[in-house]
């Protein structure tokens, strides 16, 4: 009998990148869980999906969920079994969660209490996986890549509901020894990203000629950096740990049972960098000007960055964000419709 995952906001820029790889890599039946807001859009699933023959398009299967309210038998029933679980439904704008603050405790901790939930009565669920995020670290210093389990430092109520939410994921595991991990990532990007992103927004306003605003440092002379990561590259490290024997590491010093990874871009990019970049792919000049990120973004970083050694050493690497990101930025152009916000 072939493997089912669900993966929750399977309607997501993300998750619609692992049901792709899915569908390329496995033959493993796909349930996706997803509310359909602003953040969630059919449209991606079905470019991707569309895109296969119609017998591996049946192994796709889209229900309509908010995870704010508990799974009924209904829904549940209509799941069925599942091998696999990726969390990935998040409320995950940071400004809108700046001014909207309960209104991410309800998605990202109470929605993530009601998956898990659900997830420790199931029989032989292989694991769990929980999507967070390099924000629960907080601002990097020069020189400082955060490892898996290093401090906590929320600068932001996204990234508090995001910890808080690992937090049920680590309690679950110790107290119900529900099979899970945990996954960072920072700064994804690709095809059919929202418009509001960085990357697409840049694509746009250089094709447009605008004005890009890149956030730096107080004395506007250093710009914010990232380690930029195709979101490809993060559903084939997620099927990766999926394949992988967890159980061969051991707990940690603290006795800690759930095992966390840093999925991490090869190269630390500055943001104005990226924007050359862009502009450079599309052979046109880039107009920009730096700006303050503390008074422009309050609530953000100016520098993430996570320490990617873990998952190296097991024997994934990511490609570099440039070597993706020419395409995205040709796809995007030709696929114009993505950057109408």
């Amino acid at each position: 009998m072939n493997k089912r995952i669900l993966i929750t906001g399977g309607a997501g820029f993300i998750a619609h990148h692992l049901v792709d790889t899915i569908l390329s890599n496995t033959d493993w039946e796909i349930v996706t869980l997803d509310r359909l807001d602003f953040s969630g859009n059919l449209n991606r699933l079905h470019e991707v999906v569309s895109a296969y023959p119609d017998s591996e398009q049946k192994r796709v299967k889209v229900i309509h969920h908010d995870l704010k309210a508990e799974l009924n038998p209904e829904i549940t029933a209509n799941i069925g079994k599942v091998d696999y679980i990726s969390h990935l439904a998040a409320g995950s704008h940071v400004d809108r969660s700046i001014s909207y603050p309960l209104e991410f405790v309800m998605d990202n901790v109470v929605g993530t209490a009601h998956i898990l939930d659900y997830a420790r009565k199931l029989d032989n669920l292989d694991c769990f996986a929980y999507f967070g995020t390099d924000e629960v670290f907080g601002p990097a210093p020069k020189g400082v890549n955060y490892k898996e389990n290093d401090r906590y430092n929320s600068t932001n109520p996204y990234s508090a509901t995001k910890a808080g939410a690992e937090e049920l994921v680590v309690a679950y595991e110790n107290t119900y020894g529900l099979p899970s991990i945990i996954t960072h990532t920072m700064n994804v990007f690709g095809e059919r990203q929202s418009s509001e992103k960085y990357i697409p927004m840049v694509i746009k306003k250089v094709r447009d000629q605008e004005m890009v605003t890149v956030h730096a440092n107080k004395e506007k002379n250093i710009a914010g950096s990232r380690h930029y990561i195709h979101a490809k590259d993060v559903a084939e490290a997620l099927l990766f740990l999926y394949n992988y024997d967890i159980s061969s590491f051991a707990p940690d010093k603290t006795g800690a049972k759930c095992q966390k990874f840093n999925i991490v871009g090869k190269d630390e990019i500055d943001n104005l960098e990226l924007a050359q970049f862009i502009a450079k792919a599309q052979n046109k000049d880039l107009i920009y000007e730096m700006v303050d990120f503390h008074s422009s973004r309050p609530g953000h970083d100016l520098r993430y960055a996570l320490d990617g050694s873990k998952m190296a050493n097991m024997g994934w690497n990511p490609q570099s964000a440039f070597e993706r990101l020419e395409s995205v930025v040709q796809w995007t152009l030709d696929n114009d419709r993505w950057l109408i916000t």
